[in-house]
C-alpha cells in the first residue's frame, strides 16, 4: 500500500483554511484536479474516427488511384468521409450532452474555510483542506484522520479486500475508497496527479469491461481482416500486372478488391448507435458512465433489486411504537433522535426518526457508535456509562422473548421495517421498544415489474430488512416471491450460494459482502448480472454486477460505482433503459450483415482471380451506387427502428445466416457472368456492369431480409433506393463506368439476374441458414 505522507502544517480543525491559503495553493496547482472523464475528449473522438487502421489503407489506395488518372473511381471516398463525418458529430453530441448532465451531478464535499463549513467542488478542494466525510461519502484525496466519531473505509477498490476498515486519528486514507460508518475530519495530503486514485487511472469508476460484445466481435472480425487484406491485395496485384503489363488496371481492380473488403462503416455504426443510445437516455435525465453498459444492460437476464428506493419510495414514516419493559413511547422516540442526532445519519430511517420531532434525551455522550450496514445497528455510550442502540431486532436483541419475535414477525408480515430500541447499563440489556416504520411502494412498479417479467428478466431481491417485510413488499409491488425467502444472518459463509440463488428470490438481512457474493453466485451460474442499489451498502455488489444502476441523491459512493445513475430517481426509467439497450444491439445485429457480405464475397473472388490470373471484374467507383444504396444509407436507417426483442446471444449466426448466403449468390453470379464472358467475348464495361448489377440485386435480397416486417416507411426507403439504383445503372456510364441496362443486347441477362436473384438467394438461406448454421456452435 501507498504511504500517505505527514502534512508539513496542520490544518487548524475549527477555523479551516483562509481565502488567501486556497488561492495561494491554487496558484502552486495543488488543486484537486481529477484526470479521468467521464467521456473521451473531442480531439480522442476525432482521432479515433480519423486514424484507423482501414482509413490509412483507404488513403493508399485513393492515391495510387489518382496516380493512375481514373479520378472518377475516387467516389469511394465519400462513404468514408460521411462515415467519418457522421460517426464523429453523433459521438460529439452524445459526449456534450453527457457532460453537460454530469455537471448536474458533480460531488461536492463540506469542507471548513475561513471557520464555516461550505461545499466545494471536487476538483476545487486543495491540498490541507479539511474534509468532513460521512458514511456514503466518496474519500476525494489522499489525507490523514484529524478526528473521528468511528469512521470505518471500504478499500475495496485499491486492495480488493472488502472488509471495512475502522480509522483512528493520523490512520490514512485513500481516494478511490469510501466511508461505510461513522464521520470525520480529514486533510487533505496528496491531491490531484499525486493522490492514489490517479495512478490507479481512477479505480472508483472504473468500467467493467473494456469493450462490449459487439465490439469485441466486431474487433476480431477486423484482426483477422488486417492479417488477410494487403497480403491478398499485393498478390492479386502482382498476379495482375504479370498478366496483362498494365500497371493502372492492376491497381484499379486491386483497389476494388482492396476496398470491398474493408467494412468500413460496420464499427462506425456501431459506435454511433451507442453514442446516440446514451444521447436518447441522457435526454430523460439518466446519466450513462459507460457506452459499453448500454449494451451490457439489453443482454441482462437477471436483475437484482434493492428494496428501498427501487421497489418502495424510499420516503419512510414511522408509524407506531411498541413499548417494552415499562418504558413510555416518548421516551423510546427521545432515544431514536439523541442516536440520530450523535451519529449525523442521514439516511432513510434518520429521515424518518426526525420527522418526529421529538426533543432527544439530554445525555452527555462518551462515545458513538456509527451505523453500519456490517452490524446493522448504531448508537451512543452516555458519560454516566448507559448503552443507548438501535437497529435490526435480529442483530441486536440477545435473547429476545417469544412475545417479542411475534410482535417482530407479525410486523414484517405487514411490511413494516422494525427498529429495536435498547438501553444496557450494568451489562444488562433492556429492550425499550419496537419502532414500526413503514414505506411506500412506487406507484408505478407493479408494471414495471410485469414489464420486465413479460420480457423475460428474473428479478431478485437483495436487502438488509428483514426478508419476510421484503417478501411482503415484493408481493405489494406484484413480484411473485411465491414464500421464497432466505434470512441471510442465518446461513454459514461455506454453504454453496449458487444453490442458494437458484432456490431463492428474496434474500434478507443480507450483509454488503453477502450482496457481492451473492450476485457472484449468479455469474457462476452463467447469468448475466444487473444490480440496482442508492446506499453505501450496495456498493460491493454494483461493482461485482455486470450491469450497475443507481438512484441518485444517496450516495456519492454508489453513484460512482455505477454504470447508469438515475437522476430522475424514477426507477421506471427501467424500462425505457433496457428497450434503448435492446435497440441498439438488435439493430447493429440486423445491418451488420449487409456490410460483411461484401467482405466475404471480395475476399473469395480476390483468392480465385490470383489463381486464375485475370483481372479483378469492375473497378471501385462501378461498386459506389450498390454500396451507397444496399449498405450504406439503408443501415443508418435501419439502426434508429424501435426492436425491443430480447437478444438472442447468436451475433455471429444471426449475422452469417443472412451474410455468407448473399456473398455466395454474389459469387456464383460473378462466376457465372465470367465464364459467359469469355465465351462470348463480351468487353470489360459490359461484363463489370453485368457483375455489378448481381452484386446490387442480391444486396437488396438481404436488404428485404433484415428489414422485415416490412412496414410502409421501410417499403418507401427500400422502392426509393431502388428506384435510385435502376437510375444509376441507366444514366451513369461517364459518372460510376456502369454500361447502361436499356441496351437491347444484354437487356435479357439483366432480367435474368433479376428474376434468378431472389429464389438463388432463399434456397442459399436454407442451406447454410437452416441446415448448416443451426448446428454449429458459434460461441
Amino acid at each position: 500500500m501507498i504511504k500517505i505522507k505527514k502534512p508539513e502544517n496542520y490544518t487548524d480543525l475549527e477555523t479551516g483554511l483562509t481565502s488567501q491559503q486556497v488561492q495561494d495553493k491554487t496558484k502552486q496547482g495543488l488543486t484537486n484536479i481529477q484526470i479521468k472523464k467521464l467521456s473521451r475528449s473531442i480531439p480522442q473522438i476525432l482521432a479515433d474516427n480519423i486514424l484507423t487502421l482501414f482509413n490509412f489503407l483507404n488513403l493508399v489506395i485513393a492515391l495510387l488511384i489518382a496516380w493512375t488518372g481514373s479520378y472518377r473511381n475516387l467516389f469511394f471516398l465519400g462513404p468514408v468521409l460521411a462515415n467519418i463525418i457522421i460517426g464523429s458529430y453523433q459521438q460529439i453530441r452524445s459526449k456534450l450532452t453527457i457532460d453537460k448532465i454530469n455537471l448536474v451531478n458533480e460531488q461536492d464535499f463540506t469542507t471548513i474555510r475561513d471557520g464555516k463549513e461550505s461545499k466545494v467542488h471536487i476538483e476545487d478542494l486543495v491540498q490541507d483542506d479539511i474534509v468532513l466525510l460521512k458514511r456514503g461519502n466518496t474519500i476525494p484525496a489522499d489525507g490523514i484522520i484529524r478526528s473521528t466519531n468511528g469512521l470505518q473505509t471500504n478499500e475495496s477498490s485499491i486492495t480488493g479486500e472488502s472488509d471495512t476498515i475502522e480509522k483512528q486519528i493520523d490512520d490514512p486514507v485513500y481516494s478511490g475508497s469510501f466511508a461505510v460508518a461513522g464521520l470525520a475530519k480529514v486533510q487533505l495530503t496528496q491531491v490531484g496527479m499525486n493522490s492514489f486514485v490517479s495512478k490507479l487511472s481512477n479505480a472508483v469508476s472504473r468500467e467493467k469491461g473494456s469493450d462490449s460484445v459487439l465490439m469485441k466481435i466486431i474487433n476480431n472480425i477486423i484482426k483477422i481482416l488486417t492479417y488477410t487484406i494487403v497480403p491478398i491485395g499485393l498478390l492479386l496485384f502482382f498476379r495482375s500486372f504479370l498478366k496483362n503489363g498494365n500497371i493502372s488496371a492492376s491497381i484499379l481492380g486491386t483497389s476494388a478488391s482492396v476496398i470491398g473488403m474493408i467494412p468500413e462503416g460496420l464499427v462506425v455504426l456501431t459506435s454511433v448507435a451507442l453514442a446516440t443510445g446514451a444521447y436518447n437516455l441522457s435526454r430523460k435525465r439518466i446519466l450513462v458512465r459507460s457506452l459499453n453498459a448500454i449494451e451490457t444492460l439489453a443482454r441482462v437476464d437477471t436483475l437484482c433489486l434493492d428494496k428501498t428506493g427501487t421497489i418502495t419510495t424510499g420516503k419512510l414514516t414511522v408509524k407506531k411504537v411498541l413499548t417494552q419493559n415499562g418504558a413510555s413511547e416518548n421516551f423510546v422516540k427521545q432515544i431514536a433522535s439523541k442516536i440520530v442526532e450523535v451519529t449525523q445519519e442521514t439516511n432513510a430511517t434518520a429521515q424518518a426518526i426526525n420527522n418526529l420531532k421529538i426533543e432527544p434525551l439530554a445525555d452527555k455522550v462518551h462515545e458513538i457508535l456509527p451505523f453500519s450496514s456490517e452490524t446493522k445497528y448504531s448508537g451512543y455510550i452516555s458519560e454516566s456509562g448507559i448503552r443507548y442502540t438501535m437497529g435490526a431486532p435480529e442483530f441486536i436483541i440477545d435473547s429476545p422473548t417469544a412475545e417479542v419475535k411475534q410482535a417482530v414477525e407479525q410486523a414484517a408480515e405487514k411490511g413494516f421495517r422494525v427498529i429495536a430500541v435498547l438501553k444496557q447499563e450494568n451489562s444488562k440489556q433492556s429492550l425499550q421498544g419496537l419502532i414500526l416504520i413503514s414505506d411506500q411502494v412506487r406507484r408505478q412498479a407493479k408494471n414495471t415489474f410485469e414489464y420486465l417479467k413479460i420480457q423475460g428478466i428474473d428479478l431478485k431481491i437483495i436487502s438488509g430488512d428483514n426478508p419476510v417485510t421484503v417478501a411482503n413488499v415484493a408481493t405489494q409491488a406484484g413480484i411473485d416471491t411465491t414464500d421464497s425467502y432466505v434470512d441471510m444472518s442465518t446461513i454459514d459463509d461455506d454453504t454453496d450460494f449458487k444453490e442458494l440463488v437458484k432456490k431463492y428470490k428474496v434474500f434478507g438481512r443480507v450483509r454488503p459482502s453477502q450482496k457481492s457474493d451473492l450476485i457472484k453466485a449468479m455469474q457462476d451460474n452463467g447469468l448475466t448480472v444487473g444490480m440496482t442499489g442508492d446506499g453505501v451498502n450496495d456498493v460491493l455488489a454494483m461493482r461485482q454486477s455486470d450491469c450497475s444502476i443507481a438512484i441518485a441523491g444517496e450516495s456519492d459512493a454508489a453513484e460512482a460505482s455505477a454504470d447508469f445513475v438515475l437522476l430522475n430517481r424514477n426507477f421506471d426509467s427501467m424500462i425505457y433503459m433496457l428497450n434503448e439497450g435492446r435497440r441498439v444491439i438488435n439493430n447493429v445485429e440486423r445491418v451488420a450483415s449487409l456490410y460483411l457480405i461484401k467482405t466475404i464475397y471480395s475476399v473469395v473472388l480476390s483468392i480465385f482471380f490470383i489463381f486464375i490470373g485475370t483481372g479483378y471484374p469492375f473497378e471501385p467507383s462501378q461498386l459506389t451506387p450498390v454500396n451507397a444504396l444496399t449498405v450504406g444509407i439503408p443501415t443508418f436507417i435501419l439502426a434508429l427502428e424501435p426492436n425491443y426483442r430480447p437478444p438472442a446471444g447468436r451475433f455471429m449466426r444471426n449475422v452469417m445466416e443472412i451474410a455468407l448466403p448473399a456473398a455466395i449468390c454474389n459469387i456464383i453470379l460473378i462466376m457465372t457472368i465470367n465464364l459467359i464472358s469469355g465465351w462470348a467475348h463480351l468487353n470489360y464495361a459490359t461484363t463489370s456492369t453485368m457483375s455489378v448489377f448481381g452484386i446490387g440485386i442480391i444486396g437488396y435480397c438481404a436488404l428485404l431480409s433484415i428489414s422485415k416486417p416490412l412496414i410502409i416507411r421501410k417499403r418507401v426507403m427500400i422502392g426509393t433506393s431502388f428506384v435510385l439504383f435502376l437510375v444509376a445503372f441507366i444514366f451513369s456510364e461517364k459518372l460510376f463506368g456502369l454500361q447502361s441496362i436499356l441496351n437491347l443486347n444484354y437487356t435479357f441477362v439483366y432480367i435474368s439476374i433479376f428474376l434468378v436473384a431472389w429464389p438463388l438467394f432463399m434456397f442459399m438461406r436454407e442451406v447454410f441458414g437452416r441446415r448448416v448454421f443451426s448446428k454449429i456452435n458459434w460461441k
